[in-house]
């Protein structure tokens, strides 16, 4: 019989990789303290109408991608593709209006998306959201760009860049959207299927393909920018001014829309890397009518997703800092099972101090448990056997030195920490 494998696009993560996960959820707990964001933990399936009618229904994520099933009572779940809607869904539904605004929020965990696996991009993926609820000022949404920048600055990414754009909102969109309508109409028959079914319904999701031919036509399209309405214009030159002062690096893109129906007036992402090969490791914007299209009164909100697996692969990629991996601080050796049995009060003993602390329980050799503890990066291996019993002590050999004493019961819990302090 074969043996079980997962599903094509999920994978393990295992401990040589984990590790540096820790590390960036750490990191980014840390960064949300310092900028007043408070954590929260959100189901992993909703309504699938909130994702239908909240990213949109002619987006890839709705059309293509969505993890979509009935319950058992025939009510349509879906799988949470993504996090925003999911945040102010709670915003609404916890009365958090009546808080001080804006409301900051973050979250991690997994998403899912039905695509095509490849390196970094997977059916089941971890993304980091940081959402700003409650305000329209401009000053939020630099915030937002900045905890960004803050973040990857403190994970080590280099040469970041801010890529931004107005989308407008729906006073000054309609002008646009027949501009860039008789533009790609002009185009029509060069588009790939799906965009020319995007002409009628959302001629804007064509600024987003990814298909070569696309793009390339799309280059000389008209820019939103020329068509913002004033509210929208000078919030897009608030935002700017506020990057310039706090020396963000940044530059307009205007065919920058990124890929959900919510977004409203700024729409940015932060790449990182060297010239020439920059990865864009967040993206995000302001979303002022999402709270409406699910049913709620209006919220104005701003934010951004970032891909664990892509911010782990650009530090790695860039050589970054992850901290030091996790090891032991002690492996305890036995030689018998009189020693083992002596060896079970101490490793308990151990870590009721806060020391971490291992042994073996295959009964192994001395010299295969001290070769396990240097694979276990143990800092000290100690030494149990009828020797050691007999005359109450323990060997106590330091694997990073290669120092070796004899240690007394009694002051033995004092001797491993103050030598694990040194």
């Amino acid at each position: 019989m074969d043996i079980i494998k997962a599903p094509r696009g999920v994978r393990d993560i295992l401990p040589d990789e984990a590790w540096k996960w820790a590390y960036v959820l750490e990191t980014s707990r840390k960064v949300a303290g310092f900028f007043g964001y408070n954590e929260v933990h959100l189901p992993l399936f909703e309504h699938t109408e909130l994702f239908s009618r909240g990213i949109g229904d002619s987006t890839d994520v709705v059309e293509k991608e969505m993890y979509t099933f009935l319950d058992r009572a025939g009510r349509s779940l879906t799988l949470r593709p993504e996090l925003t809607a999911s945040m102010v869904r709670c915003y609404l539904e916890h009365g958090m209006s009546k808080k001080v605004q804006p409301v900051k929020l973050w979250s991690a965990g997994p998403m899912f998306r039905y695509e095509r696996p490849q390196k970094g991009r997977y059916r089941q993926f971890w993304q980091l959201d940081v959402e700003a609820l409650g305000s329209e000022a401009p000053e939020v949404d630099l915030e937002i760009i900045a905890f960004a920048i803050y973040l990857f600055n403190a994970l080590g990414l280099s040469n970041l860049e801010v890529v931004i754009n107005s989308v407008g909102c729906p006073v000054c969109r309609p002008g646009y959207r027949d501009a860039l309508k008789r533009y790609v109409g002009s185009n029509f028959d060069a588009l790939c299927n799906t965009c020319q079914n995007r002409f009628e319904r959302n001629p804007l999701r064509i600024l987003d393909c990814k298909n070569e031919r696309c793009r390339e036509i799309m280059k000389d399209a008209p820019g939103i920018v020329d068509y913002l309405c004033v509210e929208c214009s000078e919030h897009f030159k608030r935002v700017k001014e506020g990057m310039t002062i706090l020396g963000i690096n940044y530059k307009e893109d205007k065919n920058l829309v990124r890929g959900l129906d919510y977004y409203t007036k700024t729409a940015f992402e932060v790449l990182s890397g060297e010239l020439g090969a920059q990865n864009a490791v967040c993206g995000g914007g302001r979303y002022d009518n999402l709270a409406e299209t699910i049913g709620g009164p209006h919220v104005p909100g701003v934010g951004f997703a970032a891909g664990i697996e892509r911010i782990v692969l650009t530090m790695e990629g860039q050589g970054c800092d992850f901290g030091q991996q996790p090891g032991i601080d002690v492996f305890i050796v036995t030689a018998d099972d009189l020693a083992k049995n002596k060896a079970l009060k101490l490793l308990y003993d151990l870590r009721r101090e806060q020391i971490s602390v291992d042994m073996d329980y295959t009964g192994k050799s001395i010299g295969s448990q001290l070769k396990t503890a240097s694979n276990k990066e143990a800092k000290l291996a100690c030494i149990l056997g009828g020797v050691e019993i007999e005359k109450g002590v323990v060997t106590v050999k330091d694997l990073r030195k290669g120092s070796q004493s004899e240690v007394a019961n009694d002051s033995f819990i004092d001797y491993v920490k103050a030598n694990l302090a040194g």
